[in-house]
């Protein structure tokens, strides 16, 4: 894929045509295709639509997932210790939400929320802020855990995608990640409070809505931090769809967007967690990641199968702007993950 291939969407416009295909693959800085889950030409039960957050310090993290899958709601929150080093994961599954778990249709307003006997999550965009607060009473050892977190969201360019699959003309992927956005507030589990630093530390969305084929791998990489003093954040994906209009490849500076070609992940065949190279064709983003975390995780139910390695480590590397100018980071926390989804 050459770099003229990376068809950018700037004109406001229906997402979908009138059979159900979208109506310009591509990608964006905002999401100015605008969603409408009616207009969708698909079962219910191929229709997946989720919110998830993830915000991380350089020693711990959190991260919260509301979804709804069609088949069934998956919420999740996960803690991550990245001294010990630990994560902990707890995830709430309801069989058949159909689009009742009403996610909003757009990443800038509204309220995601889902609550039952277990957990009570909710997260509300507003003009410039979201809002992400949690409960759950038996989180970790019968300990509960809280949040009330702020991530900050001024006018920045975001990586919006919108991606058709060639085998079926009504599935899709319309995806926004916004990263670098600061992060305040925290979350308490039992006693012990973890706080984060606006100076230092960021959130992340991954906002999806789609109509998925059956059988999808995907690798996904993200993350934050402070590079020359001001934020820098990166999103890597590929490996799923008809990506001929446009990758997900996108490096964050001081709030502009800087397109890049193809990156791929050189994972080690026999451990997550040794050493991966990332290399892109076009020469802007390489680096070298050492693995402290692999969130590993599998379900089994019936026709719905995963397979998900979320590793998080520290990368070393270098990234190159539009104008050439080259940033070089060290040790910087984030994640990329290898996964096989089957639902």
């Amino acid at each position: 894929m050459s770099l003229e291939r990376n068809h950018e969407v700037t004109g406001r416009r229906p997402l979908l045509r009138e059979d159900g295909s979208l109506r310009e693959p591509g990608w964006s800085r905002q999401a100015v295709q605008v969603y409408d889950r009616s207009a969708i030409k698909a079962s219910a039960l191929r229709i997946k639509e989720w919110d998830y957050y993830i915000i991380l310090s350089d020693r711990f993290g959190i991260a919260f997932t509301v979804s709804d899958l069609g088949y069934l709601g998956l919420h999740s929150v996960t803690f991550f210790d990245f001294e010990q080093p630990k994560e902990i994961t707890k995830t709430i599954i309801t069989p058949f939400p159909l689009g009742k778990t009403a996610l909003p249709a757009s990443s800038s307003q509204g309220v995601t929320a889902f609550q039952n006997k277990k957990i009570n999550i909710r997260f509300e965009a507003l003009p410039g802020v979201r809002k992400l607060t949690c409960r759950m009473d038996n989180f970790a050892g019968g300990k509960p855990l809280s949040c009330d977190i702020e991530l900050q969201q001024p006018e920045m360019d975001t990586l919006v995608i919108a991606t058709p699959w060639k085998e079926k003309k009504t599935a899709f992927y319309y995806n926004q990640k916004i990263n670098c956005m600061r992060a305040s507030g925290g979350f308490q589990i039992g006693e012990t409070r973890y706080t984060f630093d606006p100076d230092t530390d960021y959130g992340t969305l991954d906002w999806g809505r789609g109509v998925w084929t059956y059988d999808n791998n995907w690798f996904w990489g993200s993350g934050n931090g402070t590079v020359e003093g001001k934020p820098f954040g990166f999103n890597l994906g590929y490996g799923f769809g008809n990506t001929a209009a446009a990758s997900e490849n996108i490096i964050h500076y001081d709030g502009k967007g800087h397109k890049i070609d193809n990156v791929k992940f050189n994972i080690p065949e026999d451990s997550y967690m040794k050493p991966w190279t990332f290399v892109s064709s076009d020469g802007r983003f390489e680096g070298d990641f050492i693995p402290v975390i692999d969130r590993a995780a599998k379900i089994n139910i019936g026709l719905i199968n995963t397979d998900q390695h979320q590793v998080f480590g520290r990368l070393t590397g270098k990234a190159v702007l539009d104008d050439g100018k080259v940033l070089t980071f060290k040790n910087l926390l984030c994640f990329a993950e290898d996964v096989r989804n089957r639902y």
